[in-house]
């Protein structure tokens, strides 16, 4: 069985303790063994990425620029490879971990430019014989946590930015899905890092995350995963004797509101895509799909006639349109719900255990219908393929209950009004806002991020990552004798 070390300063280091990396699709076949690192190993990957710190964040643009590129164009040479891995340890089906390998790559070619895009000011002091100059620097040595839900295409638009502003970094990804993080760092490093710069340390969160968030040695967390360890993280980097600077993104209970002047079969296919595909396992995705009464039977029909089309197995099979849950433990969290959903008076449509060829973790997508905004399964996250039908009254019931959540990360409208267009996308609490799209696909080049308990600390992806992963110096020069 393949062994997959951790990678420390340079150096590929094994561990007698390793963890196996099982396919949800075929839980019998066992990917490989990845290395649990202890304290000491992250101790000494902070320590390596201190040491390298000075040389790359001096390093010419340049060299930055040309290895995230040289990375990009590795990434799309072996996209058929790294898809199948993707889907192979997370379950995604073929045409989501395509395009999520994809955007791994346009995210390092992005980066590799704003590498070369760095500028600063020039600005008149209101002192005479004064220049002022506004420049920014990296942050530091940087620790960045990933989850499993995006195994390659989120380390990516956290490691990218990090690299291109001249910062070092010590990387946990999500023990769930250790490979395509693991060929991520192989491929970076190999187009060209110095020794240090990019340190990957695999396993627990209670061993590798803690030790990371508790060195005095790491100046900057960022962090993707659950509402409750990001409010971890964020205690651990404000309480230590060293405050850090973080970023979180966390979760979302995300609505689509569809009015009755909507498109119907915009809606549903807008519906369908945003809640059930990724297996619902996305932060963006659409649990909620609150609907005006005037169209609400007609969606509700027409989708659930969608649903049933929807091909649910083998993440590796081409015709696969929904994968299976990533494991054992989110498969028993998802079948809680809809008991939960039972209880609360909601009638469940789909969510049966589905048997294919293979013994995997296969979930038939699941409404729940005759909900209300009160019910637990329309206030908490479920994160697997199984939404919610809110009927409202009109427009300002649908904007009410759209906002009235303690997430705010994606929001979206399907209708052919544009008065009620514009007024949602102003209104609409949240920090992604789609009209007649599917509310879960974004653009690396822009900025992605939420507001209430969704996210915190600055934005992520495009230009704006450099708010998080760079400090602002402004130097003030007199006249020299």
């Amino acid at each position: 069985m393949t062994q997959f070390p951790n990678f420390v300063g340079g150096q590929w280091l094994s561990s007698d303790d390793a963890a196996e990396n099982r396919n949800p699709s075929d839980k019998s076949d066992v990917i490989g063994l990845f290395a649990k690192a202890d304290a000491e190993t992250v101790r000494d990957a902070i320590g390596a990425a201190r040491s390298a710190l000075p040389e790359w964040a001096n390093a010419s643009p340049q060299l930055r620029h040309d290895v995230l590129l040289a990375a990009s164009m590795e990434i799309l040479q072996r996209r058929d490879e790294l898809t199948q891995i993707l889907s192979r340890e997370e379950g995604k089906a073929p045409k989501d971990s395509f395009g999520e390998v994809t955007r791994a790559a346009h995210v390092l070619s992005f980066f590799a430019g704003e590498a070369l895009r760095l500028n600063g000011e020039f600005a008149t002091s209101t002192r005479p014989g004064i220049e002022a100059h506004v420049t920014r620097e990296p942050a530091g040595v940087v620790g960045i946590i990933t989850p499993w839900n995006f195994p390659i295409a989120i380390p990516a638009w956290k490691i990218a930015p990090a690299l291109a502003y001249g910062n070092t970094v010590v990387f946990k990804p999500a023990g769930l899905v250790p490979h395509s993080a693991w060929m991520l760092v192989d491929i970076l490093q190999r187009a060209g890092l110095p020794n240090g710069v990019l340190n990957l340390v695999m396993g627990s969160g209670g061993v590798v995350g803690d030790a990371i968030l508790s060195s005095d040695a790491v100046d900057a967390i960022s962090f993707t995963g659950s509402v409750a360890t990001g409010r971890h993280v964020a205690a651990s980097c404000i309480q230590g004797p060293r405050m850090k600077k973080v970023q979180l993104e966390m979760g979302g209970k995300n609505p689509l509101v569809v009015l009755d002047d909507a498109n119907l079969e915009t809606a549903v296919e807008c519906a369908a895509n945003s809640a059930f595909y990724s297996t619902g396992q996305r932060c963006t995705a659409a649990s909620r799909l609150i609907v005006t009464e005037g169209i609400a039977d007609r969606f509700v029909d027409r989708l659930q006639t969608r649903m049933s089309e929807l091909t649910v197995g083998n993440a590796l099979d081409p015709q696969t349109d929904i994968g299976p849950v990533v494991d054992e433990s989110q498969l028993e969290s998802n079948l809680s719900y809809l008991d939960v959903g039972r209880e609360e008076g909601a009638r469940v449509v789909g969510g049966e255990l589905l048997n294919r060829e293979t013994q995997g973790n296969f979930m038939a997508p699941a409404l729940f219908l005759e909900a209300t905004n009160r019910m637990r399964i329309c206030r908490e996250e479920i994160f697997g393929p199984v939404s919610a039908v809110i009927k409202v009254r009109d427009y300002d019931e649908a904007l009410a209950v759209a906002n009235d959540t303690e997430y705010g990360l994606s929001s979206g409208i399907c209708t052919n009004n544009l008065k009620y267009a514009r007024h949602y996308r102003r209104n609409a609490a949240a920090g992604l806002v789609f009209v007649n799209l599917p509310i879960a696909g974004v653009d690396h080049h822009l900025p992605f991020g939420g507001r209430k308990n969704s996210s915190y600390g600055p934005r992520e992806q495009g230009a704006y990552a450099r708010e998080f992963y760079t400090t602002v110096k402004t130097a003030y020069i007199g006249d020299m004798e």
